[in-house]
């Protein structure tokens, strides 16, 4: 049973550490956070401090040294690679800078792997999300016939397809052009709002970040609020 005051997200003394050339490099020091149903949060710092570490440990994607992360009020990494992987795949989303879309695929079929993957049928909902994103006419056009705009708006619809609670987005608008990268960020935090999800968002860019509902910076490992 999931605990009624849960926060949807919640790490807890979270550690990341790796071994290069023989030396330990402490990327993640303890991390806490607890996020609040609804709530956007920028995660931001310096080129390699570890934002993009910290959220896929956050998703699922990644395994801490030390310290576990609740999803829903259940444990990530006390379980496993099976039930975290079903736990991933019904409770995250996923928006990446590099988009990830698998180029033999359609933007349709782009948006349905998720929901094939846990064995759903969910076309309906697939193609009303991406009208929602404005590609209603592009669903059969493979990614290298979409620009990077659309391609990173399936990239959306693909992430919202299982209808999950938490939505986690690296860099989101990365690969952009300022304007369009605006019109994405616009669209995305739309979204959000009116499903009321859960948004985690790692950026370099302090601007985009003053959008959301809390901004903390990554330095020395540590969270600090922004």
């Amino acid at each position: 049973m999931t605990p009624p005051n849960a926060h949807p997200l919640h790490a807890k003394d979270v550690h990341r550490r790796y071994q290069l050339g023989g030396h330990d490099l402490n990327v993640l020091r303890g991390v806490d956070l607890e996020v609040d149903a609804g709530e956007k949060v920028f995660l931001c710092g310096a080129s390699g401090a570890g934002k993009t570490t910290l959220l896929y440990v956050l998703g699922g994607l990644e395994r801490p040294t030390s310290g576990d992360v609740l999803v829903h009020g259940k444990s990530l990494y006390h379980s496993n690679a099976r039930d975290r992987a079903t736990l991933r795949n019904r409770s995250m989303g996923f928006v990446f800078q590099h988009y990830f879309l698998l180029p033999e695929l359609t933007a349709l079929e782009n948006v349905l792997l998720p929901a094939w993957i846990g064995k759903r049928d969910a076309e309906p909902r697939a193609r009303e999300l991406l009208d929602r994103v404005g590609l209603s006419k592009r669903l059969d056009h493979l990614p290298t016939e979409l620009s990077g705009g659309e391609q990173q708006r399936v990239a959306i619809a693909r992430a919202l397809i299982n209808d999950p609670g938490i939505l986690y987005a690296d860099e989101p608008t990365g690969n952009l052009d300022a304007s369009t990268g605006a019109a994405v960020m616009d669209m995305l935090l739309g979204i959000v709002d009116e499903a009321r999800k859960t948004l985690i968002v790692v950026t370099h860019d302090t601007r985009m970040a003053e959008r959301g509902d809390r901004r903390l910076i990554l330095r020395e490992g540590k969270l600090a609020n922004g």
